[in-house]
């Protein structure tokens, strides 16, 4: 393969990841969901922007807990003064 078939075959997998990440953005704007919200009372529009909110924080917070206790415990085992560990050489996987 040469380099040109392969700058080629990269970019042209970038379009399509990018393509098809935004058929969802597209989906937002269903004319249906737009009239039911826009014709709702008051109540279920505010009813509406507080279950976003719920769909929104607790798994943000979740994620976060979870770096934040990753990030505290990621020297729990193991030596701490770096004796015993291997000399860093890249990938193992070879690339």
């Amino acid at each position: 393969m040469t380099v040109r078939t392969a700058t080629i075959a990269k970019a042209a997998l970038l379009l399509l990841i990018l393509a098809s990440l935004s058929l969802p953005a597209w989906s937002q704007s269903c004319a249906l969901c737009y009239t039911q919200a826009a014709g709702a009372g008051q109540r279920m529009i505010q009813a509406l922007k507080s279950g976003i909110l719920v769909l929104i924080f607790p798994p943000m917070g979740i994620c976060i807990a979870l770096m934040v206790m990753s990030y505290k415990k990621r020297n729990q085992f193991g030596p701490q003064d770096g004796r015993g560990r291997k000399p860093h050489r890249g990938s193992e996987l070879g690339w």
